[in-house]
């Protein structure tokens, strides 16, 4: 996903996969909201054949996602192989290099680039670059490397997963306390199910040494169905272990998705926040590459994304202890059932699970859509034709909207013209967006988040000179403290 996000912006980007060939595995089995909204603004959810669900749940306990305003179903029955299928297949159409079979070792920078040592199908090799971002997981060797910490808890509980062919398993898509444990199974395609088993008295194990008649042995004892004769596509362990990275940056080296935070998986909240954090860089790590982003710009994605994964360990610690404790959680299971029943508990818990609560401080104040991403609107072009807010951001430039021409706004936005697209559209209402709850006009960023917006949000100039850097020179913009307030 980063890399097709700088690939998008005009960067030279090469991937270095340690794998020889894609695993085939599946971890996540689909994605949140924001994750699926993201997807869309890159013209990628459309290639993803998914199904969407109006139930989400906290830690097994459901919550009904068309009680609330605002559209926070999530995605299901997408494999991660078919999404990781999706996003190799369009980082290679935009020319993108991934060069599988190297492994990172080490690194070195300087003032300004960073010098990367890789083993590869020849031998050691080295690679230099402006910057480097570890993508490589919750053991990443670019996190040890550059001696960023991970603190966090400790595994103490143990579970186990297994893509099973050939078993008539019945669906239990949030997961089922049973006696002594948990199970969940999700169909991934015909004749094929995911299963994950959680027997109570499970340690943590060491993934490499499962066998799939441990798992079917486990599954037995807690449902009475036996698997053993059915065939394991594949098989795996995970824990409760809970751990975030202190840095999000270290000079010119970035982390991102598991590199930078591990947890107990959770509806895809996992692969969902790591889609998101290359979102929020890859824009900002583009503009300083294209001369116009500052270091400023650049610390934001640690300011911005830490936060949110500090939100998102809390949130899964605490749907692990719904999910994973044994009876004595009961009575705390059912006040929670109780409380999602209210329309005002069922929009904040939405919000936590679909990813649409995320606001960034983006520096102004007085609308309400500042910091939050702008929701897929339909709007009306001046010449009749009808757009959405995901197809605006298709090309990850960021954009002007107004209702109305604004020859002020125009002239002002024309010093970032390479930068912002400019759009005179009206909003058109739905039942989950009213007329009446749109802007007048708004400033949004590559990653979809509003940072300006009228009335009340602040001045114009300023924030098109903090987001998209200065102005370009060829068009006279004077510079933003010089420029009287467009609100």
């Amino acid at each position: 996903m980063l890399a097709g996000e700088l690939r998008l912006a005009g960067v030279d980007v090469v991937i270095y996969e340690k794998r020889p060939a894609p695993s085939g595995e599946s971890r996540g089995v689909g994605f949140t909201r924001r994750a699926a909204e993201v997807f869309d603004q890159r013209g990628l959810l459309e290639r993803m054949d998914a199904t969407v669900s109006s139930w989400g749940h906290f830690g097994g306990v459901r919550i009904d996602f068309g009680m609330v305003d605002d559209v926070h179903f999530g995605i299901q029955g997408v494999p991660q192989y078919r999404t990781e299928s999706v996003l190799g297949e369009w980082v290679t159409q935009l020319g993108v290099p991934v060069r599988r079979g190297y492994e990172f070792v080490d690194l070195r920078q300087t003032d300004n680039a960073v010098v990367a040592v890789l083993d590869g199908p020849n031998g050691r090799e080295e690679h230099t670059a402006q910057y480097l971002v570890g993508c490589d997981g919750g053991r990443s060797t670019v996190r040890k490397v550059v001696g960023i910490d991970f603190p966090g808890r400790k595994a103490t509980r143990g579970m186990y997963v297994a893509d099973v062919v050939g078993a008539d398993i019945r669906p239990r898509p949030v997961g089922e306390r049973v006696p002594d444990g948990m199970v969940l199974a999700i169909k991934l395609e015909e004749n094929v199910t995911r299963i994950v088993v959680h027997p109570d008295d499970l340690l943590p194990r060491d993934p490499e040494t499962v066998t799939f008649t441990e798992i079917a042995d486990s599954w037995q004892r807690l449902t009475g169905q036996s698997l053993h004769g059915a065939e394991a596509r594949w098989i795996s362990a995970f824990t409760n272990a809970t751990r975030q990275a202190a840095e999000y940056r270290r000079g010119r080296v970035f982390l991102a998705g598991d590199s930078a935070h591990i947890h107990i998986p959770a509806g895809a909240v996992g692969l969902s926040t790591g889609v998101q954090d290359a979102v929020n860089l890859g824009w900002k790590l583009a503009a300083a590459v294209n001369g116009w982003g500052s270091d400023e710009l650049l610390d934001t994605y640690h300011s911005e994304r830490h936060p949110i994964g500090k939100r998102v360990l809390r949130n899964t610690l605490a749907q692990a202890s719904l999910y994973l404790s044994g009876d004595e959680m009961e009575p705390v299971r059912k006040v929670m059932r109780e409380l999602v029943s209210y329309p005002d508990v069922a929009r904040h818990m939405a919000g936590m699970v679909s990813g649409l609560e995320i606001r960034y401080d983006v520096g102004a104040s007085g609308h309400p859509l500042l910091g939050l991403r702008m929701p897929p609107r339909d709007l009306e072009l001046a010449d009749g034709c009808r757009t959405r807010i995901p197809d605006l951001l298709r090309t990850a430039r960021g954009v002007l909207i107004t209702t109305e021409p604004r020859p002020d706004l125009s002239r002002l936005a024309a010093g970032w013209s390479d930068r912002i697209d400019l759009i005179t559209a009206s909003w058109l209402p739905t039942d989950t967006y009213p007329a009446h709850t749109a802007p007048d006009a708004a400033l949004v960023r590559p990653d979809g988040h509003v940072v300006w917006a009228a009335p009340g949000g602040g001045d114009l100039a300023k924030a098109l000179y903090r987001w998209f850097g200065k102005a370009n020179a060829d068009t006279g913009t004077p510079d933003p403290t010089s420029i009287p307030k467009a609100s």
